[in-house]
């Protein structure tokens, strides 16, 4: 096979992945155009081999110790199993951190990770934010946001009146991707329970999700960050707003202005809220 052709099948065998696993979506044979009815990119022996890299979801995920299933939705209302692992049992946020530190679901993040960038700050936090994946210096420390996008983030929350301390600091991915690169489909599908399992414990009063990976996640949408800023969202019940990454402020500076009108209606959603109780 060319090696265009190989890297269109990897890209394929992700996206199959991540809808065979988190939307309970079975892929069927009859859904793939036969030769000669539309344009197909691959022979019938190159579709026997996607359909063959497919994980069966039990079977991969098997290597865990498993004591059954558990049904659990996402933020559309939608209902789906996992393998009960036993991370889920969790009481504390440290017990919990304990069960995932040597997590080798995904194959490429576990063996080029330095360590799990788990969360930061407050385990009883009115706020959480979620980043979307570790860099090169909380790889190094094990700590999210402490490089430059990190210091510019404190400021951020120092400028309406919050200090690291008192908010909860976690990132989509607790692994850093190799040279910084998005997360692919597959690892945010293994990785997004632990920051399900985050926010369940923590159980904050509002959100605020930088960057369009931690939007996009957190909301199942498939909308731009331009789109889904700038207002008020829910997840499972919690208030939430997006705003940019604070590494795309040090990339483009023009961008700091929205993100400050963003987290200062953030703030003034906070005090009313504060204040209502």
């Amino acid at each position: 096979m060319s090696k265009g052709k190989n890297k269109i099948l990897n890209d394929t065998i992700n996206y199959l992945k991540f809808y065979n696993e988190h939307y309970n979506y079975s892929i069927s044979e009859n859904e793939i155009p036969e030769p000669g009815k539309g344009i197909s990119l691959f022979t019938q022996d190159e579709i026997k081999e996607i359909n063959k890299s497919i994980p069966d979801v039990a079977v991969t995920k098997m290597k865990f110790k498993v004591e059954g299933v558990t049904t659990v939705k996402d933020t559309g209302g939608n209902s789906f199993q996992l393998i009960k692992e036993d991370w889920m049992d969790c009481k504390t946020l440290e017990s919990f951190f304990n069960e995932i530190k040597n997590c080798p679901k995904c194959k490429i993040l576990a063996a080029t990770r330095k360590q799990v960038v788990f969360g930061t700050g407050n385990p009883d936090a009115d706020v959480v934010v979620v980043g979307e994946a570790p860099g090169a210096d909380e790889d190094e420390q094990g700590v999210p946001f402490v490089g430059r996008a990190g210091k510019l983030l404190t400021d951020i929350l120092k400028a309406i009146n919050f200090s690291r301390d008192e908010v909860y600091i976690c990132n989509i991915l607790k692994c850093r991707p190799p040279g910084n690169r998005n997360p692919l489909p597959d690892e945010i599908v293994n990785c997004e329970p632990y920051l399900f399992k985050q926010l369940e414990m923590i159980k904050p009063k509002m959100i605020l999700a930088v960057g369009t990976f931690a939007a996009q996640t957190l909301l199942k949408s498939k909308e731009t960050l331009g789109k889904m800023r700038g207002k008020f969202h829910t997840y499972n019940g919690i208030k939430m707003m997006v705003t940019f990454h604070p590494a795309a402020l040090l990339r483009n500076p023009g961008w700091k202005k929205p993100t400050w009108e963003d987290v200062q209606l953030f703030r003034a959603e906070y005090d009313r809220m504060i204040n209502i109780k």
